[in-house]
């Protein structure tokens, strides 16, 4: 339903107009830009949305092709190969041999990463950005994909506060959203635990500096 135009009018003064439409702006030149990325990680798909990319002849490759089982097997991240390759609830995932594949056929849930495969930190903000196939842990059985280092070292300085968050923020707003629309929402309007990069580096400083 479209906002009245006195509420349009309220949330611009409260929110700050020019904040609002530069961020608007921005998102909306970052989506015309990366068309092709807007249409992959926005599939059909009750996984939407996902850290995916178009790649061989694929729409929707989960984690640029990287092999999701590895992580599970090996202990690092991998790229796949299309030659072994599977959909599952219409997105594609690679694989480095047959074997992972078999693995991934079996039991998909398992090894698909949480939060579509974007930055777990980033979640617990409800802003699905980024992901880095290189930075990762798996806790509990769950794969969680981050945004570098920084942003897992900032996740983990509490780790079950922030999981909980980023479950519950996936659950309630992220997962079947639109994640360019649903990026640009809590840019705008922030969560109310929001803290920037420049703050949470500052934490991560201040947790190693105490542990040495």
């Amino acid at each position: 339903m479209p906002l009245h135009a006195t509420t349009v009018a309220r949330l611009a003064r409260r929110h700050g107009l020019r904040r609002l439409l530069m961020v608007a702006s921005t998102a909306l030149a970052l989506g015309l830009a990366g068309c092709g990325s807007f249409l992959s990680q926005n599939p059909s798909s009750p996984l939407k949305p996902v850290l995916a990319v178009a790649m061989q002849g694929d729409d929707h490759v989960m984690l640029g092709g990287h092999d999701v089982v590895n992580y599970f097997t090996q202990g690092r991240h991998a790229m796949g190969s299309p030659q072994f390759k599977s959909v599952f609830e219409g997105v594609t995932f690679y694989f480095a041999n047959a074997q992972h594949k078999a693995l991934f056929d079996q039991a998909p849930s398992k090894y698909v990463p949480q939060y579509g495969g974007f930055c777990a930190n980033g979640i617990t903000y409800g802003i699905p950005w980024g992901g880095d196939a290189d930075t990762w842990r798996i806790d509990n059985g769950r794969l969680f994909i981050f945004g570098g280092a920084g942003s897992k070292a900032a996740f983990e300085l509490d780790l079950p506060g922030n999981t909980t968050l980023a479950d519950r923020y996936w659950r309630d707003e992220v997962a079947g959203s639109n994640s360019y629309i649903q990026r640009t929402k809590r840019l705008i309007f922030r969560v109310p635990h929001y803290k920037s990069g420049e703050e949470l580096s500052r934490l991560v400083k201040e947790a190693a500096a105490k542990k040495s």
